[in-house]
């Protein structure tokens, strides 16, 4: 499949050049040109905790595109779907840590995992006042009674936008590290490929599937879930996919969700609207108010077709952050009830 690139070698850092040259937010880091921080409004990091992290390349506009006011203060960014190294996540530690200390979210796949988790402890040995914290919500990586054992999914994005929010207000690092533990553990995420996305690096197909199934369960490169699904009504689909999201963790009726429908890169903005309207549709069956979505195609693999859907249920200060003003080239307005009534 034809793609538009100069070369392989130069794929990550030619992106990185036009991001940093179109999106004013933000700029390289001095330490390593695969370290994007802040330019605009960042705050002394003395006095505000600082929030960053490592991910490969091929997923955008996660997470680079998540650099801003009310967001991350810094990405680090890998090769396509490879981990950073830990000295490279080291220079972004040091790039943005004060002495009000910095946290560095860790989406749970195995290198970002251990690449991250040496990279902590480098900088401990420096005297840097950082602490990480494991992201994971994908209920087809493992059951709840094994849910510290998930892989990083969409969900993530809850974590990201709310304690970027909190961090901007000034909450401090015990507290984030806190709220940031609540929100992970309220998300759940499940996702359903249609098509693979192509390898930039190799140019062939991630997965073959079926014309007639769709995978249940799909990780973000293309790891194995649940099972198939026969094609049908995408109503069926939400309605199936609601259901193990729901037993996975209950929401009582009567109780609110906040909601995140993800395309993965190949999928329309007319097939993601519609399943946000079923999902929308399907919890309000149940008895749940859904509530301030996020619909678009954020975390990405390439073209692959498919979609993830994503349940938080907020307490009110978790409500109030996700909806709080960001500025980022990448991230959403999300609109609180106020807003929708």
């Amino acid at each position: 499949m034809k793609k538009l690139f100069n070369s392989a070698e130069t794929m990550v850092d030619d992106m990185i050049d036009g991001y940093v040259s179109a999106c004013p937010q933000v700029t390289r880091g001095t330490l390593d040109p695969r370290v994007v921080i802040r330019r605009q409004g960042a705050k002394n990091p003395d006095e505000k905790v600082t929030l960053l992290i490592g991910n490969g390349a091929g997923h955008e506009p996660i997470a680079m595109g998540f650099v801003g006011r009310g967001l991350l203060d810094a990405n680090v960014v890998g090769d396509v779907f490879a981990a950073p190294s830990a000295d490279l996540i080291l220079d972004g530690i040091r790039e943005v840590t004060g002495q009000a200390g910095s946290i560095l979210l860790i989406s749970q796949h195995s290198g970002d995992v251990i690449n991250g988790r040496a990279a902590t402890m480098l900088a401990e040995e420096e005297g840097l006042n950082v602490r990480p914290l494991l992201m994971y919500d994908d209920i087809s990586a493992a059951p709840p009674e094994r849910r510290h054992d998930r892989r990083g999914a969409p969900g993530t994005m809850f974590v990201y936008k709310i304690l970027g929010a909190a961090a901007e207000e000034g909450l401090g690092q015990d507290a984030l590290m806190r709220l940031g533990e609540a929100v992970r553990d309220r998300t759940v995420t499940l996702a359903a490929a249609v098509s693979p996305g192509i390898s930039p690096l190799s140019g062939q197909p991630m997965f073959s599937l079926p014309d007639d199934e769709i995978f249940l369960g799909m990780g973000v490169h293309g790891e194995p879930g649940v099972g198939r699904v026969k094609t049908g009504p995408v109503r069926d689909l939400v309605a199936e996919m609601v259901e193990r999201l729901l037993a996975d963790r209950p929401i009582a009726e009567g109780g609110r969700a906040a909601v995140i429908i993800n395309g993965m890169g190949g999928t329309t903005q007319m097939e993601l609207w519609t399943v946000w309207r079923e999902t929308e549709a399907e919890l309000r069956r149940r008895g749940i108010t859904p509530l301030s979505p996020m619909v678009g195609s954020y975390v990405t693999t390439q073209e692959m077709g498919g979609v993830s859907i994503s349940l938080l249920e907020p307490d009110d200060e978790m409500l109030r952050l996700w909806c709080a003003p960001q500025d980022s080239p990448a991230f959403p307005h999300i609109h609180s009830e106020d807003d929708q009534s």
